[in-house]
């Protein structure tokens, strides 16, 4: 049986906050060894980072697929030749990144990837009886920003999960997006966060209409101006026709002098962008000559939509939405690991080997603090790196047969003698998975 141990696992976390890092979110993700910046705006992704993006995506992933949504991979380099076709190589300026290969062929790295789904729809699916469709991907996409900053929430280059659904009509289309955009506050709720979607512009990717969903935080770059009663509108069960009719709205479509919301009732806050859906028709079938042929023999232009969370962006998010002046304090359901082990003294390793190995038979995502390390300095560590719990052993509580337990997000503290222990916390893992799937089903 392999433990995860600290002494064996690679977490070169830092003793000093990073002088370049400027928001809580990137000082601790450095800091607790998540990520390390290989240049500006690009970051790597070590072990106990990688472990969050993992969890993120199950939970994205797992929502898209229960609304029907199929996962599929497209490529990072795309053939300038498409961007061409709809109309858009030119919009994105020097953000995009373009490349020559040995053949002189233009190729760009994809900020997003309307282009490259619609291409691979028109060519594979000519029957009007293959509609429905919803396809997705997560994919690393590249932006070439002049001045990357606030760590993986603004870097250049960036993990995205990009949709993009197909219908035959646009009462269809509709539909659609209305059911993505329940899965994706669904996928916010299970991630514990409190997102706020609002009316928003369509920049350069166009349409009709869309939404942003934005996670409230000091540190956002985007202005919001929304009624106070979406404070509590954060329900398991989302619908659109939940927010129909209540104001929210980004600072560039917001005008004070038509809103109708009370001044003592108008929320104004900053919002860091996480998601972003948009209902745009024919914009990219209709140049792009994505049509297809209905039972009546009439031949019309696929109805698109199109739908991108920022994964790693997220990470960010819920640091700046969950943290304290010690460090993180993740949501138990994308935590890295759902508890942190730790023995304070050298005699107290065998019973410590005893109580991880006991958690990992339970199913407990355990990360066991073994180094020699001073009982401040373990301390300090866990709360840094935010685990939900923490498993404390101590020759003071062991003589008393009991195992003292700390909620991070709280800083309760309770004792327990090893057989309840396993079960609290087993409860407590138990409770907060099984609530996810029951409220979100």
């Amino acid at each position: 049986m392999i433990r995860m141990k600290t002494s064996s696992y690679f977490l070169p976390d830092l003793r000093d906050a990073p002088s370049e890092a400027t928001t809580a979110s990137h000082r601790w993700m450095l800091q607790s060894g998540m990520i390390q910046s290989t240049v500006s705006g690009i970051f790597t992704w070590l072990p106990l980072g990688l472990r969050v993006l993992e969890k993120i995506k199950t939970i994205i992933r797992q929502e898209q697929n229960a609304i029907g949504a199929l996962e599929m991979l497209a490529p990072t380099l795309q053939p300038a030749t498409l961007w061409q076709e709809s109309g858009r190589y030119d919009d994105y300026g020097l953000e995009m990144l373009r490349i020559n290969d040995r053949h002189d062929r233009v190729l760009v790295y994809g900020p997003t990837a309307e282009e490259v789904f619609v291409d691979v729809v028109r060519r594979c699916v000519q029957s009007y009886k293959s509609f429905p469709l919803n396809l997705y991907n997560i994919q690393w996409k590249f932006r070439d920003e002049i001045r990357p900053r606030f760590g993986v929430m603004r870097g250049r280059e960036f993990l995205m999960k990009d949709g993009y659904s197909f219908d035959l009509t646009e009462k269809a289309s509709k539909i659609t997006y209305r059911n993505v955009f329940r899965a994706y506050m669904r996928s916010f709720y299970r991630m514990g966060l409190s997102v706020i979607p609002l009316q928003a512009t369509t920049g350069p990717i166009g349409g009709d209409f869309s939404h942003e969903f934005h996670v409230v935080a000091q540190t956002g770059e985007s202005a919001l101006y929304y009624d106070a009663v979406l404070d509590d509108r954060n329900v398991p069960r989302f619908e659109v026709s939940d927010f129909q009719g209540i104001y929210a709205m980004v600072d560039e479509k917001h005008a004070p002098e038509q809103c109708p919301v009370p001044l003592n009732q108008l929320r104004v806050a900053r919002g860091i962008e996480v998601g972003h859906i948009f209902h745009f028709g024919d914009k990219y079938s209709a140049p792009m000559n994505a049509q297809v042929f209905l039972k009546e023999g009439r031949k019309v232009n696929l109805q698109m939509g199109s739908y991108g969370i920022g994964v790693s962006r997220l990470v960010g998010a819920v640091i700046e939405a969950f943290h304290d002046e010690r460090g993180i304090q993740w949501p138990i359901s994308i935590a890295p690991f759902s508890l942190g082990l730790m023995h304070l003294q050298e005699s107290l390793e065998p019973e410590a080997a005893h109580v991880y190995d006991r958690l990992q038979a339970a199913g407990i995502e355990t990360l066991w603090e073994d180094r020699p390390l001073s009982s401040g300095e373990k301390f300090a560590l866990m709360d840094m790196w935010g685990l939900p719990f923490q498993a404390i052993l101590s020759e003071k509580n062991h003589h008393k047969g009991h195992i003292e337990v700390k909620i991070r997000r709280t800083g309760e503290r309770h004792f327990f003698a090893l057989e309840e222990f396993l079960q609290w916390i087993l409860l407590q893992c138990k409770e907060h998975i099984t609530l996810a799937i029951i409220e979100t089903s």
